[in-house]
């Protein structure tokens, strides 16, 4: 991605946008996730890849005029159905090495895992993985633990990967375990987990961390997760 996009999209508040708005994103999260993603494809109809990331921002559940979708993209996105409020603008960050930026993430942190007899890894929730040598009855108490030593060592590990490494001297917030199962127009339905980080990192390498902001983080990208917002502390 060599040139890219950042937009803020939202439903429009007049008809026939808020009269669509149970439809096209209903209130249950998995298959609200679901139809964000089909709604936020209908913004590069005539792409034959995915070139973008999403987040949703908001509480859960559609409210046209308030709802927001920030989007970063490849092309500039198009409206041609005339359902959003979409504004857009180039994304080109200056980046220096050592430059302090406080982030939010919301990702598919996931590990992968050999299995026996098959040729290909497994992708693990990261959370999962980590809880799987836990009794059932003590994974409830231990999860909070585990969210916060695997969420970091995740994270920590893609920064080694994609030029960045977490500031110390800030709080690394870690929230929002979600296993989210989304409906399949093929049947079978997808579950991903996410987790959300909210902290402070220093960039080690300007370049390769910026082509990963585009490309984003972890898996399911093209489901509202990977997307990092960064700003300047």
């Amino acid at each position: 991605m060599t040139a890219a996009f950042l937009s803020r999209v939202g439903l429009r508040a007049d008809v026939p946008a808020a009269a669509l708005a149970p439809i096209l994103l209903p209130g249950e999260p998995g298959a609200r996730t679901g139809s964000a993603h089909r709604l936020v494809w209908s913004l590069f109809a005539g792409e034959d890849e995915r070139r973008f990331l999403w987040r949703e921002q908001g509480a859960g559940g559609l409210v046209p005029g308030r709802t927001r979708f920030l989007v970063l993209s490849a092309v500039r996105p198009a409206d041609p159905h005339g359902l959003f409020d979409l504004e857009s603008k180039p994304f080109a960050p200056e980046l220096a090495q050592g430059d302090l930026l406080g982030f939010s993430l919301r990702a598919n942190p996931v590990v992968a895992r050999s299995r026996e007899g098959r040729r290909n890894s497994a992708h693990c929730d990261v959370v999962m993985d980590a809880l799987k040598d836990v009794a059932a009855g003590g994974r409830a108490e231990a999860r909070r633990a585990v969210i916060g030593s695997a969420g970091r060592s995740w994270l920590e590990k893609q920064g080694e990967r994609h030029g960045f490494a977490l500031d110390d001297r800030s709080p690394l917030r870690i929230d929002g375990y979600d296993r989210l199962r989304i409906p399949r127009r093929s049947g079978k339905a997808m579950t991903i987990s996410t987790l959300d980080f909210d902290g402070a990192l220093r960039v080690s390498d300007p370049e390769r961390f910026v082509g990963s902001l585009c490309a984003g983080f972890g898996k399911a990208r093209g489901f509202g997760c990977g997307l990092m917002l960064i700003r300047r502390i």
